[in-house]
Order: structure tokens, then C-alpha cells, then sequence
């Protein structure tokens, strides 16, 4: 419940608008411990869980040792809290709303009478998983760490990376109820300083109740309604090496609490072509990757439906394509059964998802092999079909963004549905709407989506096709 209003000079008072707030012990959860300070009642405010219980049991017996005297001088709480609370990070407000947010929070909230203004202390304790790698973006070679659902460990594993006084974390807060914290990061002197604002007051002007889905629920509400457009509008990491070489390169993070992904902005379509395992290779195999992922991902757009779009026009094949020819065809139309076969292709991986990991990689392939295997012997589908689309399905997962290969899964399968109804004319249709799709999308940051093909800067955009030296020039 949030509760306007300033505190006042009555003890009794700030006490009973705070306890109303809390619900009056109807949460086990929300501690509140009244104790005596040198004869002068006062009140802890807490969240079990949030903050630990020797933590509290040393803050409580040092303010109950507090001498007397010494306290008889202090006339504001900003002057009780100098001299007699040890800890590093506390502060003083008279605003009621403030205090109770960030006891919510995990801070520690301190009431003592006599005194107008509340005392807040930050005493929190963050529970956290382990920093392992993540597992959608593994290095053969670097740091084996990764992101946590803790904001504040986040940003401690960028800041030793990067330690520069430039460096610069805003800490916002978004959601009517959920008041999640959320991190701008940026690098001053070389972030765009004109993205960082609008990003900054993008977020400043959310209306939504709680980020249930963490930086998803942010980013629907960054960015312009899309509904139809699949392709993604950020990156996203969750290596701490691959985040700070963003920011270094001048690129806008945002962090939210709860979720160990982290938004790199600006991200335009090229960008989804670069990963962290080219820069723990030499250059010339960090471009050779490189080449690579950008080869692979257009033949995951197009195999498939270059090849329907041939061998409905076989008649016209010249005899240098005669190993496209379906050598046995069946009854079933060949567009039926690619189309089967994309389905097959995600149930399979959406059952992987929900198969125990000790059991998941054997699951994926037997099935794999079984469902191909017998779907040819039994006349199913055509051995040419099942064998295209194999290599397509493997081909996605050299796309290190699962955002882009889900939009060119849906780009592809446009493709063969139009070119299925119009032949030729309907493929180039499908072509000229996925590139309309994508010259549309809207990112973040207000930059071009083909940046830097559109408008195009030559340094930048050899920098994305080739691997650099790593030297203070492009770093």
C-alpha cells in the first residue's frame, strides 16, 4: 500500500502509519521489532529473507549500547545516524512513501522517538545462484562466468571489468507494484548521450503494474507496437566479458533486476551476425566464423524455398540442376510435407525444453533419427525434403540469437507458403516483404534497423563483416 505523506515529530504516529502499511503483521515476512535506545522507544523495519538475522541482531545490540549522554546532543536523526550507526550505506527521509519502498526493498528501516525523519541503512543479504556460463552462450576459451538474477552482483562483475570513473550506472525503478530496479549502463565520452536520453526517459515514462517477465515486459513497453514484425529489437547477453566490450564500444546497456539477461542497445540487424567466440580466436578465424554465420543464416532463410520454388518449375531446370529433381516422389505435395516437417522440427525442440537435461541431447537425436528415418521408409515424406530441411534445422543453431532464428523460421516459412500459391511471383513477394519487415523495424535507441548498411559507414560496417585486432582504436 503506498501511503503519502511526511513523517512527524510523534513517534507514536510514523509508527502506526508504517505498521498500517505493512497490513499490521498479517505478512510473517515483514519484521517489526520495537527495543529501547537510552530510554527512547524505537522501531526496526525489515524483510526476512532480505537481510539476515546476525546482521539485525548486531545492528539492534549496537543501537541498544548507544551511551546516553552522547545521544542527548543529537537533535536530528541525520546526526544520530553519523555517530552511531557504523554501517556504510545510510540515509535519512521524512518522506513516508520512500521508507516504506525501500524496506520493501530489502533496506532496513529505523523510527526512533524524538526524531522527525526516518533512518534508512542498507543491510541487505542477496541470495544468488552460482555465476556460472551461461547456457545458450558458451566460449571455448575466456571466463566461464555468467549473469545472476541479482542486479547488484551484475553490475559488481561489470565494474571489475571496466574501471573507469566513465562508467556510469542510473538506477531507475519501473511497475506500480513491482518497483523493480532497473540499471541504464553506459560509458560517458563515448555512449551517444542522445540515446542514453531517450532511453532513460522511455523508461521514466512506463505505466505498467510489474515486470512478471523481467527485460521482456521492459522491452514491450520501450518499443513501438510491432505486432506482426518477429525480427528481434535488442541483443541480449548474459556474459559479463561480452557486456563490458559493448559498453567499451560505446553501446547502452540496460540490467534488470530479477533476470540475468542484459539489453545491449543500440542492435541492428548485422549485429545479430557478430559473437563472443570470435573474439577468443585469432582474426582471420574470428572473421572466417564470421563469414561463416552470415552464409549459414541466409541459407537458413532460403534453402528451402529456393529449392520448392525449382522443382515446381522443374520443367524449365537447366541439366546442370538436375541433383535438385526429386528422384521418387509420393502422393503427398511436396509444400504439405516441408510444411509438416517445420512442425515436427519445433516439436521436437519445444520437447527438448521440457526433457530432463540428462536426457535431453539422446532425446533429440533418436528422435531425430527415427521420425526421419521411418517417415522416408514409409513413403512420407521424400528423402530430398527430409534432407534440406535437416540442414536447416541444424544451420539455426549456428545463430547464437534465438530471437533471430525464430524470425527467420517465420520468414522462411512465409516464403514457401507464398511461393506454394504464386510460384515465382510469390517468392519475390515473400523477399520484398522481409526486407520492407526489416528496413521498418523500430529499435530502441531511434537508430536505423540496417545500420550501417543504411545509412552506411564504411568503418563501421567492415568492422561487423571482418574480426579486427583488438587494439584502442575499435575497443
Amino acid at each position: 500500500m503506498s501511503v503519502k505523506g511526511l513523517f512527524t515529530g510523534e513517534y507514536s504516529v510514523n509508527t502506526r502509519a508504517v505498521s498500517c502499511a505493512f497490513g499490521s503483521g498479517k505478512s510473517f515476512d515483514l519484521v517489526e521489532r520495537s527495543f529501547k535506545i537510552c530510554r527512547k522507544c524505537a522501531t526496526v523495519y525489515y524483510v526476512d529473507g532480505l537481510t539476515k538475522d546476525e546482521t539485525m541482531n548486531k545492528l539492534i545490540s549496537s543501537l541498544m549500547g548507544t551511551d546516553g549522554g552522547e545521544m542527548k546532543n543529537k537533535k536530528t536523526a541525520a546526526e544520530f545516524m553519523e555517530n552511531f550507526i557504523t554501517y556504510g550505506e545510510t540515509d535519512t527521509t521524512l518522506d513516508i512513501d520512500l521508507f516504506i519502498k525501500s524496506v520493501l526493498s530489502g533496506m532496513t528501516g529505523l523510527l526512533i522517538e524524538g526524531y522527525e525523519e526516518g533512518v534508512l541503512i542498507d543491510a541487505r543479504s542477496y541470495s544468488a545462484r552460482s555465476a556460472n556460463e551461461p547456457e545458450n552462450d558458451r566460449v571455448l576459451r575466456g571466463p566461464h562466468e555468467g549473469f545472476v538474477e541479482t542486479l547488484i552482483f551484475n553490475t559488481a562483475m561489470i565494474r571489475r571489468r571496466i574501471r573507469d570513473t566513465g562508467l556510469t550506472m542510473e538506477l531507475l525503478q519501473v511497475g506500480e507494484k513491482s518497483k523493480t530496479d532497473v540499471v541504464v549502463c553506459y560509458m560517458a565520452g563515448r555512449a551517444d548521450m542522445g540515446s542514453v536520453e531517450r532511453i532513460r526517459k522511455k523508461i521514466s515514462d512506463v505505466k505498467i503494474n510489474t515486470l512478471s517477465m523481467g527485460h521482456e515486459s521492459l522491452l514491450e513497453c520501450l518499443v513501438e507496437k510491432q505486432r506482426f514484425n518477429p525480427f528481434p529489437k535488442v541483443r541480449y547477453t548474459e556474459r559479463p566479458d561480452a557486456a563490458a566490450a559493448s559498453i567499451a564500444e560505446g553501446q547502452i546497456l540496460i540490467l534488470v533486476d530479477n533476470s540475468p539477461a542484459v539489453m545491449i542497445i543500440p542492435s541492428g540487424i548485422f549485429d545479430f551476425m557478430q559473437d563472443t567466440n570470435d573474439y577468443y580466436f585469432p582474426t582471420t578465424i574470428g572473421t572466417y566464423l564470421r563469414i561463416i554465420r552470415v552464409v549459414i543464416s541466409t541459407l537458413t532463410l532460403l534453402l528451402s524455398p529456393v529449392w520448392y520454388l525449382l522443382i515446381v518449375n522443374e520443367t524449365q531446370l537447366p541439366k546442370w540442376l538436375d541433383f535438385v529433381r526429386i528422384k521418387d516422389p509420393i502422393n503427398l505435395p511436396v509444400i504439405i510435407q516441408l510444411l509438416i516437417i517445420e512442425l515436427v522440427i519445433g516439436a521436437l525442440k519445444m520437447s527438448s525444453l521440457n526433457t530432463p537435461t540428462s536426457l535431453g541431447n539422446s532425446f533429440s537425436v533418436v528422435a531425430a533419427l527415427l521420425l526421419g528415418e521411418l517417415a522416408v521408409t514409409a513413403e512420407i515424406f521424400v528423402s530430398e525434403a527430409v534432407l534440406f530441411m535437416a540442414f536447416v534445422a541444424i544451420a539455426n543453431f549456428a545463430q547464437p540469437s534465438f530471437e533471430l532464428s525464430y524470425a527467420l523460421k517465420l520468414s522462411r516459412i512465409m516464403l514457401l507458403i507464398l511461393t506454394a500459391l504464386f510460384n515465382l511471383y510469390g517468392f519475390i513477394a515473400g523477399m520484398l516483404i522481409i526486407a520492407a519487415t526489416i528496413a521498418t523495424t523500430k529499435t530502441v535507441s531511434g537508430k536505423n534497423y540496417l545500420y550501417p548498411l543504411i545509412p552506411f559507414n564504411k568503418k563501421a560496417f567492415a568492422n561487423l563483416v571482418l574480426r579486427k585486432p583488438i587494439s584502442n582504436e575499435n575497443c
